[in-house]
């Protein structure tokens, strides 16, 4: 895995290793051949660890290891968890520094994952009393109507990806009982309007898909002693044809609003499989292109 990410090939005898390759790739691999030999004291290696020592953004943190020296962790129940890379550490500190936070990118770059085990992190300190996950019911290209049962219900299985990180870093009977006391919550968006939210850690998943007018309400919801953290990829919006979605927008109205953190995550942020990461870049030329001839067509009409 090694040599194929880095282009080098890779001699060793026991743990004596001869690296060939460009000079700055073969440096990388120093790196993180020791990087790898040094948490082997906490943990097994196992291919996927290793992967995620190979993706883009952390190759670039093991070439700039200054860079990398202040690291930052979160504490749960399951275990430590450590963001991968220089994009996703930022985005974690910028949580535990502001009240409210955006991490905006495609899918695979961890903006929920790390978003709900700061949220663990915060409950277990003791910080908040209770965690929020919050979605707007906005189908993606199925129909919510047929599901069982209410709203909150109906939208449930769209928030496994949440309940499967609390899970991770909980336990499922923790996280069961913790539900049925309510300290932690699953609401639809439609279903905050009117409250407000004290000593609470509140996450709005899927953000992409709320209204200019959905996204200034859930933000004024927010009170005392509470952190909000918004997730979302305006790629991948699914809403009605010609409505804006609230968090394009609101990028441009809070982008300088102190206390107000953005996060944007690029495809060399992906943690998942590596074809993840190829495909959104795939995705990313094909629309740019599909976008420059469209312009280039409205601007020969004119």
């Amino acid at each position: 895995m090694i040599e194929q990410r880095l282009a080098i090939e890779i001699r060793n005898r026991g743990n004596q290793f001869e690296l060939i390759g460009e000079p700055k790739h073969t440096s990388s691999a120093e790196h993180l051949l020791r990087r790898l030999y040094r948490e082997t004291k906490a943990s097994e290696l196992s291919p996927d660890m290793v992967h995620l020592f190979l993706q883009e953004s952390a190759v670039e943190e093991l070439e700039n290891p200054a860079a990398a020296e202040v690291g930052v962790s979160l504490r749960t129940r399951k275990g430590m968890i450590r963001p991968r890379g220089l994009n996703q550490q930022r985005y974690v500190k910028e949580i535990l520094g502001n009240d409210i936070n955006f991490g905006i990118g495609p899918a695979g770059t961890g903006k929920t994952y790390l978003a709900v085990a700061c949220a663990v992190d915060a409950l277990e300190r003791e910080q908040v009393r209770r965690i929020l996950l919050v979605r707007p019911a906005v189908e993606a290209g199925e129909k919510l109507g047929f599901l069982p049962g209410d709203l909150a219900q109906k939208i449930d299985p769209y928030l496994r990806p949440l309940y499967d990180a609390l899970y991770e870093m909980l336990g499922f009977e923790h996280v069961a009982k913790l539900i049925e006391r309510q300290v932690i919550e699953i609401a639809p968006l439609a279903y905050m309007r009117g409250r407000t939210l004290n000593n609470s850690f509140i996450i709005l998943d899927e953000s992409q898909n709320t209204t200019v007018e959905q996204m200034k309400m859930f933000l004024t919801r927010i009170g005392f002693g509470s952190t909000a953290v918004i997730t979302g990829d305006i790629t991948q919006v699914d809403l009605p044809k010609g409505t804006k979605s609230g968090l394009s927008h609101v990028i441009d109205v809070l982008k300088d609003v102190p206390g107000i953190s953005f996060t944007h995550f690029k495809p060399k942020d992906v943690v998942r499989h590596p074809l993840v990461q190829r495909i959104v870049e795939a995705y990313e030329r094909f629309d740019s292109r599909t976008t420059s001839i469209e312009d280039g067509d409205r601007r020969r009409d004119a």
